[in-house]
This record gives C-alpha cells, structure tokens and sequence, in this order.
C-alpha cells in the first residue's frame, strides 16, 4: 500500500484542470487537442522511447549478440511478446515510474533504461539480458529515433487528416460556386471578373500541393553511438556491420537512415518539415485574410446562431471571429515553426542540449495549426455568396470590359486601342450606356462589335467556370 500511495502522490503533481492551465493549448482548446497528447506528451515520449529501447533489444537478439554466459541467447515467441508487452501496456501510471526514476538519476532517457530493466527483472528468463538494454546507444540514438517516429504518427494521424479537412471543405466551396461571377480586386482595385468558386480553387490546388510534400516526407533518424563512429559497437563486436545494421534497424522502423552525423541528427528533415508546414499556414492565413475581407464588403453573408453574441455592447454584430482566429492560431503555430527551422540544425561541435528543450514543444506547434484548421472550416461552414452584392458590384464597374475590348481593337487593327480605353475609363465612372456608345463608333466587322455589344462584366470570366469544377 505504502508504494501506491507514494505513486498518488507523486501523479497529482501532473494533474491539471483546463481552468487552471497556463497554455490555451490544455485549457480553452483541450477538447480539440487532447489526442495530441497521445503523440506528444511527456508520458508519449516515453512511450516512444520504450518503443525504441525494446525494438533495438530485439534487433540484438535477431543478430545473436546477446549472451547468457558463454551461449548466444535463444529467446521464444513467448520471450518475445513479453518483451513486447513492455511498450505494449506501458500506460501513464506507469509513466510515474519512470518519473520516480528520473527524480534520482536526473536523466529521462536513463531512467527508461532502469525502468525497462525492472520489468526484465520481473521474468527469469529476460532478467539475464538486461544489461543489454540501451546497448551501445547514447541518449540521442534513442531520442531522436522516438521523435521522428512520433512526428511520423502525428503527421500521418493528426496533420494530413486536418489538411485534408480542410482541402475537401475548398473543394466542395469551389464546386458549389464554380460559376457565381464577382470582380476580382489587384491591388485593392476592381479588376477582371472571375467566380467565386475559382478564388477558393486557387487555395485548394496550393494546399493540395504542398500537403503532398508533406505526406512524403521521411523523417531522418541515425543509431551510431556517441559522436557517430560505432566507437563502442566496432570495439564490443568489430567483425559486424554495424552501419549496415544501422540502416536496417531504422528502415524496418519506417524512417530514412542519415548515415553521417556527430552525436545528434542533425534535424534537417525536421526543419524541411516545418518549412512545408510554415507555407501551408501561411497560404491558410491568406485564405482567412481574403475571406475576412469579403465578409467586411459584404460579398459573403455569415450564418448567425441566435444563442451567440457577436458584440458585448453592439447586439447587431456578427463577427469574422473563426477566421481571425484561424489567423492569430497559425501565427502563433508558425512563430514555433520558424524557430524550428532556424535553431534545430544547428549544434555546437559534436552536439550541444539547446536543442532538447526545443524538440519538446512540437506539439504546441501542431496544436495551434490544428486549432487554426478547425475554426477556419467552421468559418468556412457558416459563409454563403451575396448573390445581390456581387451582382451589383459588377453592374457597377463597366470599366472592367476595358481589358477585353482593347484586346479586339487591337486585333482587328484599330490605332492606339490601349490609349484610347486608358482615356475612356482611367478614374471615371463608366456606364453601360457609355461603354457601349464607344463600342458603337468602333471601325469594327459588325459581327464582332455586336458581340462587344452584348458582353457584360458578368459574363467576362474566362475559363474561371471550367477551372473551379476541375480542382
């Protein structure tokens, strides 16, 4: 009992209420954050890393380099599923354990080493290899082999699921609008007509793109011992492999082995990681940008919820606030991302702690852009198309057909054609009546100049229609 009540004790030092967390992370979102915990959390961690300590356990058993007394080790299916039920029931009550561990040793990585040890203690058979655990391994080649499996899963599980969220929600918003014509605006001004469908196209296919790179990407990982020789593999058993080990102990992990490295991995695929992932929140915070701006001139309507209040003095407002905060959540996801990038790949000499403190924090990262991508997909659920503005808006700016027009004129030999619509339509107002009164005096076939006639700013856009069904 006495055991149990020290393991109480020392697990209601982690227990945390959402109303009392300091990050918003494990307090206002934790409904929408909490799986992520399942990858990277302190007890994930060590979870990833008994992962790791028992493949490599095993892997030395595979190549009969553990001994019992003078005879190569022989273990049995049975062996073996013990060895697997290690990791497999290793829970965060057990986590505790290791933390007891950890408060003596000061050393997460050797205290899995002891707590692992514990458990072989615990069968008579596995007891006699244990001296074998963490073998020629520093605390890098565990850690960094645990963290790119860790953000392999979370990639895979978390992030493309996310991603893919949100390119179906701008899929299906292109083809549902792929042919409401509006005014597209280049630097803040009316411009050519294009559809509203094709506007969200855009973001779909560049959002597409770049979840594809990160879809493929491999996480690099290495096992070669204290600053990257196999000094102490080659001394131990000098007639193996040991770099063609390596690579194989990592590919039959899923990971692409880094053969040249001090005592870390350098992060490298860690950082292009995040450069993919720095792009994509930034096309996101563009997506969010446009469509605040839209909501602002009227040409998306936003559904309203009676229960909510938009303003706590203006009862009439109903405010942009999923994609403003889709915004400030990408932001902060991409300040993490940046530093990353910026700091991981580098490390003094052989290898310096800087980095350690840092690799903690990629789920706060990850949880920020997947809180970012939930509140822009609920923005995105409650906007429709203003059908009356945008058509009004179009009604209202003639100019536009300036582009087209000039193109024909000077087609069909017609002097001066971008000059004379640059005097036209520069800063005035123009009508349909007016453009048309110019289109009339135009030494045009009448053919063409009737089909001039009969354009309108609505019908001016292109291929617009055909490309917000292709996405």
């Amino acid at each position: 009992m006495l055991i149990f009540r020290k393991l109480y004790k020392f697990s209601s030092q982690f227990k945390e209420s959402t109303l009392t967390a300091i990050s918003p992370l494990d307090g206002r979102y934790a409904s929408q954050t909490g799986v992520i915990k399942d990858y990277f959390s302190e007890y994930a961690l060590m979870k990833y890393r008994i992962k790791v300590e028992i493949e490599w356990l095993k892997f030395l058993h595979s190549k009969n380099m553990i001994k019992q007394g003078n005879s190569v080790l022989n273990l049995t299916a049975l062996d073996l599923t013990y060895l697997d039920l290690i990791y497999d029931k290793f829970d965060v009550t057990k986590s505790f354990r290791v933390k007891q561990i950890e408060s003596t040793t000061n050393h997460d990585v050797k205290s899995i080493e002891y707590y692992i040890k514990e458990e072989l203690d615990k069968n008579p058979i596995l007891h006699s290899m244990k001296e074998y655990v963490h073998f020629c391994c520093t605390s890098e080649d565990i850690n960094n082999i645990a963290y790119s499996l860790m953000m392999t899963d979370a990639k895979n599980n978390l992030l493309m699921k996310s991603l893919e969220g949100v390119i179906n929600k701008l899929v299906q918003l292109s083809h549902d609008h792929h042919n409401v014509p509006m005014l597209s605006r280049t630097h803040g001004q009316v411009a050519s007509p294009t559809t509203v469908g094709k506007e969200f196209a855009n973001f779909a296919y560049r959002i597409r793109n770049h979840s594809e790179l990160l879809r493929n990407l491999k996480f690099e990982a290495k096992l070669n011992g204290a600053v990257g020789n196999y000094n102490a593999h080659l001394l131990a058993y000098p007639n193996y492999d040991w770099p063609i080990l390596s690579k194989q102990f990592i590919e039959e992990l899923k990971l692409k082995h880094n053969p040249f490295t001090t005592q870390i991995e350098p992060h490298d695929s860690v950082a292009l990681y995040y450069s993919y992932l720095n792009i994509i929140n930034n096309i996101l915070v563009g997506l969010s940008r446009d469509v605040w701006s839209y909501i602002s001139i009227n040409y998306f309507e936003q559904k309203s919820i009676k229960s909510e209040v938009g303003s706590s003095t203006m009862p009439h407002k109903v405010n942009p606030i999923d994609f403003e905060n889709c915004e400030g959540n990408l932001g902060l996801s991409n300040s993490l991302a940046q530093h990353f990038m910026n700091k991981l790949v580098i490390s003094r000499y052989q290898r310096d702690l800087s980095d350690s403190t840092v690799m903690r924090n990629h789920g706060v990262c990850l949880g920020y852009a997947v809180v970012g991508y939930r509140s822009l997909i609920k923005g995105l659920d409650k906007i429709s198309p203003n059908y009356d503005t945008i058509l009004n808006d179009l009604e209202n700016h003639w100019e536009v057909l300036a582009e087209p027009i000039q193109q024909i004129m000077r087609q069909y030999g017609v002097a001066n054609p971008y000059e004379q619509l640059k005097e036209l339509t520069r800063g005035q107002k123009i009508t349909k009546d007016s453009l048309r009164e110019f289109i009339s005096k135009l030494a045009l076939p009448e053919d063409v100049k009737k089909k001039l006639l009969t354009l309108e700013p609505k019908d001016y856009i292109g291929n617009a229609d055909k490309m917000a069904r292709l996405i």
